[in-house]
C-alpha cells in the first residue's frame, strides 16, 4: 500500500493499528481457550484419581473371509450353450441359394466355392448319418460333430440325413431341420448337395472355416 498523501499515510496508519488490534484479541482468545482446557484435565484428574490403563488381553488375528470363489468355467460352458443353442424354428429357406440342390453360401463365399464342392474337389473327411434319430438328438449330435470337426480342422464333412421316404406324407423333415441348423452354426461356410455316389437328395456335402 502506498501513500500518495499525508491524508493517505494516515489511513494506513489506522489500518495497521486495527489489524495489531485484531491479532491480540484472537491470540487473547487462543490463550484463554487454552487455560479452560488444560483446567478441564485437571479438575478430572482430581475428581477420578489416580488411573492405570487396562491391560489389553491378547487377540487372534483372523484373516479376512476370502471372497466367494467365481464359478467362471460353469459360465463359460453356460455360454457357449447359449451360442451353439440352435432352433427348429428357424427358416433357411431364405438364405438358400434357388438351385436344383438349394445350397448355402455365408455373406462373401463366391458361387465358385459351390461350385467346387459340388465337384467333389474337397475331399470329405468324416461323416455323420442321422438317420432313425430323433428330432432332439439329431440337432445335438450335428452340433456336437460340426464342432469336434471344427476343433481338429477339418473342412469338409457329409452330413447324411436321409431322403424322407419312411416320414408321413414321404416329406423329408429332417433334412430341413439340418439345414435351418447348419445355417446357424458359425463353423459352417458352405454347403450343396451331395452328388448322386455320395447320397443325393439324402445328404449334403459341407465346407468348414479353417480352423484358428
Amino acid at each position: 500500500m502506498k501513500a500518495r498523501s499525508l491524508h493517505d499515510l494516515g489511513a494506513i496508519r489506522r489500518h495497521l493499528a486495527e489489524q495489531q488490534r485484531l491479532a491480540a484479541e484472537q491470540a487473547a482468545a487462543r490463550e484463554a481457550a487454552a487455560r479452560r482446557a488444560e483446567a478441564g484435565r485437571t479438575l478430572f484428574a482430581r475428581a477420578a484419581g489416580p488411573v492405570q490403563p487396562l491391560r489389553q488381553p491378547a487377540r487372534v488375528r483372523l484373516a479376512p473371509e476370502p471372497p466367494p470363489p467365481v464359478p467362471v468355467q460353469q459360465r463359460l460352458d453356460e455360454q457357449r450353450v447359449l451360442r451353439e443353442s440352435l432352433s427348429d424354428e428357424f427358416d433357411a429357406t431364405t438364405l438358400l441359394d434357388v438351385d436344383d440342390a438349394m445350397s448355402f453360401r455365408r455373406p462373401g463365399i463366391g458361387l465358385d466355392v459351390t461350385r467346387r464342392l459340388r465337384k467333389g474337389e474337397w475331399s470329405i473327411q468324416r461323416e455323420i448319418d442321422l438317420h432313425g434319430l430323433r428330432r432332439d438328438d439329431a440337432r445335438e449330435a450335428l452340433s456336437a460333430f460340426v464342432r469336434e470337426a471344427h476343433r481338429q480342422g477339418l473342412r469338409c464333412l457329409r452330413v447324411v440325413h436321409g431322403k424322407g421316404l419312411g416320414s408321413p406324407g414321404r416329406v423329408p423333415v429332417l433334412k430341413s431341420r439340418v439345414q435351418g441348423w447348419l445355417v446357424q452354426k458359425q463353423e459352417v461356410l458352405a454347403f450343396v448337395q451331395a452328388r448322386a455316389d455320395e447320397g443325393g437328395a439324402g445328404a449334403l456335402v459341407v465346407l468348414l472355416k479353417p480352423a484358428n
